[in-house]
C-alpha cells in the first residue's frame, strides 16, 4: 500500500491538452473516485499514473518513489479495465493466477492466494471455466480477482461496471466497498457514473475539460458545489439552474418575482439588475396545488409545517413514477427546459395541471452565469 501524489500533472497529445495542472495527494489507503464527462481526462490521468502514458510535465510519486520514468511493469499497481482483458484460453484460476506465476512466486502462496481471492469474490465454483463460460459480472470478479491476488501497492480501476446491468453493477459497487473495507489498498477508480461516485469515494475527484473542479468528500461536495458544472453534474437527478436577474427585494425568473427573505437578502452581494443562475435541489422544491395565495403554510417531507415566503407558478410537463417517490418535470410560461421536483409517491398529478412550487431558499445557490463560478453562499 502507498500514497500517491500528483504535482502539476500535464498531458498534451500534439497540440491538444487532455490534463493541465492536475495536483492532489492520496492517503495511503484511502478510496478516490475520478468522476466527470466524457472527454474530461480522468482515464488519462489514471493511464499516466499506471506508467501507460507519460506526463509531459509534472512530477508523479507512488509512495516514496518518484516514477517519472519507471515503467509500468515496475510500479507495483494493478488495473482492472472496462473490457476485463481476460486471457480466453485459460481458466478462471489461471488467469487469476497469471499475474504471480509471471513474477515467480511461490505456487503454494499462489494456491493460498488464489483460493481466498475466490471466496471472496464467490468464484470458488467457477474456477474450471473459461471465460467465455462467464456472464460479464463473472468476469469482471475474474479480472478483479486477479489484480487483488498480486496485492500491489495500488490499485486502478477504469470504468469496470459499465459493462455490467443495472441489478449486478449495485451489487458488484457493494462488493468493490466491503472489499475495499477488508484489503485497505489505495484505490483510485475511474467513472463518469455520479452514483458510483458519491456511493464509493472516500473523497472525489470532480473534472472537466482537462482541469479539476473540485476534491472533497461526496457530503461536502454535495452540499456546497463549487461551481455550477458540479452543482449540476452531482445529484440525481441534478441540480435545477434557473437564470434570474437580481432585483433587490426579489429574483426576475422568467417574468415571475420570487420573495428574498431577509436573513438571505442581507447575505447578498448583488447589485440591483444583476444577472445570475439560480440553483435549487430538486428535494428543496414543495408544491402547492392552491392557486389562490403564493404564501402560507406548506406540508414537508418530514411531516411538519413552515412558514414559506417564495413560490413560482408552474405547469407539469412530464411525470416519473420511481416507486418511493415521483420525479416531476415542470416548466415555467415563456420559458425553456424544466424544473425537476421530488414528490413522494402516493402524490397524484398530471401532465398540463399548474400548480405552485415553494423553494426553500435556505438551500439557495447562486452562480456567475459566465463562469460558472458560486457566488453565494460564501460558505455553509
Amino acid at each position: 500500500m502507498a500514497k500517491v501524489l500528483l504535482e502539476n500533472i500535464q498531458r498534451k497529445f500534439n497540440n491538444v491538452t487532455a490534463i493541465e495542472d492536475i495536483t492532489f495527494e492520496i492517503p495511503d489507503g484511502e478510496f478516490w473516485v475520478l468522476v466527470g464527462p466524457s472527454g474530461c481526462g480522468k482515464s488519462t490521468i489514471l493511464r499516466t499514473i499506471a506508467g501507460l502514458e507519460t506526463a509531459t510535465s509534472g512530477n508523479l510519486f507512488i509512495g516514496d518513489r518518484l516514477v517519472n520514468d519507471i515503467p509500468a511493469r515496475a510500479r507495483d499497481v494493478a488495473m482492472v479495465f472496462q473490457n476485463y482483458a481476460l486471457y480466453p484460453h485459460k481458466t478462471v484460476a489461471q488467469n487469476i493466477a497469471f499475474g504471480l506465476e509471471m513474477r515467480k512466486v511461490d505456487r503454494k502462496i499462489i494456491q493460498e492466494r488464489l483460493l481466498t481471492v475466490a471466496r471472496s469474490l464467490s468464484l470458488e465454483n467457477l474456477l474450471d471455466r473459461k471465460p467465455k463460460q462467464l456472464s460479464g459480472g463473472q468476469q469482471q470478479r475474474v479480472a478483479l480477482g486477479r489484480a487483488i491476488a498480486r496485492q500491489p501497492q495500488l490499485f486502478l480501476l477504469d470504468e469496470p461496471l459499465s459493462n455490467l446491468d443495472a441489478q449486478l453493477r449495485d451489487d458488484t459497487r457493494a462488493e468493490l466497498k466491503q472489499l475495499h473495507q477488508q484489503l485497505r489498498i489505495t484505490t483510485i477508480y475511474v467513472t463518469h457514473d455520479q452514483v458510483e461516485a458519491m456511493t464509493l469515494a472516500d473523497k472525489i475527484v470532480v473534472l472537466n475539460r482537462g482541469r479539476i473542479q473540485q476534491i472533497g468528500d461526496p457530503q461536502s461536495i454535495y452540499a456546497l458545489p463549487a461551481n455550477e458544472m458540479v452543482a449540476s453534474f452531482l445529484g440525481n437527478p441534478p441540480m435545477n439552474i434557473l437564470p434570474a436577474i437580481y432585483k433587490g427585494d426579489n429574483f426576475d425568473i422568467s417574468g415571475q418575482l420570487l420573495a428574498i427573505p431577509e436573513n438571505i437578502k442581507n447575505s447578498l452581494n448583488l447589485h440591483p439588475e444583476q444577472i445570475c443562475n439560480l440553483g435549487i435541489r430538486p428535494e428543496h422544491i414543495y408544491i402547492n396545488l392552491d392557486e389562490q395565495s403564493t404564501f402560507g403554510r406548506i406540508l414537508q417531507k418530514n411531516g411538519e409545517y413552515r412558514e414559506e415566503v417564495s413560490d413560482l407558478l408552474a405547469e407539469v410537463k412530464v411525470i416519473e413514477p420511481l416507486g418511493r417517490e415521483t420525479l416531476i418535470r415542470t416548466s415555467l410560461p415563456n420559458s425553456f427546459g424544466f424544473i425537476n421536483v421530488q414528490v413522494p409517491g402516493g402524490v397524484r398529478l398530471h401532465p398540463g395541471e399548474r400548480l405552485h412550487l415553494r423553494l426553500d431558499l435556505d438551500h439557495l445557490f447562486l452562480f456567475e452565469p459566465s463562469n460558472g463560478k458560486r457566488i453565494f453562499p460564501i460558505t455553509r
